[in-house]
């Protein structure tokens, strides 16, 4: 099978690896469905939106065993979150650039992926590469997205009780009269 006939959805990576070969392209943010449903409400992500991506396999040789089984994977997206600021969406730039290790079993995958700090994962006949980008995506989203600094000025709890204070008569500070109480007590 050449590179170019090889499916990202069902990617032969013992393939990709053993011609060195290498994939690209773009898939709709949208059809990473579970990445688009963690966007900000009111910015879903749009028919334009993409991801681009591309994979390149390789074998890595290693004195007196079979080589090793490699991908590279870089991806990049943006995705609009909820500011945790202003609630406002915020633009994220997601990127991925990983190196993956491919072993016979998922055995082997999770005691080397242990010991390591290599990404291991098991070599699967068909790997979906789009869910496993949409995976790493997921994993690098902020914890609390937030702007740099919000287009919009915050309104805090205490202000809009000082704006609707503005509205009505301005009253007195209890503290204020208390204040003003001894301060007369004091001077007799």
């Amino acid at each position: 099978m050449k590179p170019s006939e090889q499916n990202p959805l069902r990617l032969n990576v013992a393939s990709l690896a053993a011609e060195g070969a290498s994939l690209s392209g773009a898939w709709p943010l949208m059809s990473l469905t579970r990445l688009a449903a963690s966007a900000h409400a009111d910015a879903p992500p749009a028919a334009g939106d993409e991801v681009g991506w591309s994979a390149r396999g390789e074998q890595r040789q290693r004195a007196g065993s079979s080589p090793e089984i490699w991908m590279h994977l870089q991806a990049r997206t943006t995705l609009r979150l909820q500011c945790q600021r202003c609630l406002a969406p915020v633009e994220v730039p997601l990127h991925c650039d990983r190196w993956f290790r491919f072993v016979a079993t998922e055995n082997a995958a999770a005691a080397l992926d242990a010991e390591s700090e290599d990404d291991v994962l098991e070599l699967t006949r068909a790997l979906d590469l789009r869910e496993l980008v949409e995976d790493e995506f997921l994993l690098s989203l902020p914890v609390v997205p937030r702007h740099e600094r919000c287009p919009e000025p915050l309104v805090v709890p205490g202000d809009v009780l000082a704006a609707e204070s503005m509205e009505e008569p301005a009253k007195e500070n209890p503290f204020a009269v208390l204040q003003a109480l001894k301060t007369r007590k004091a001077g007799h």
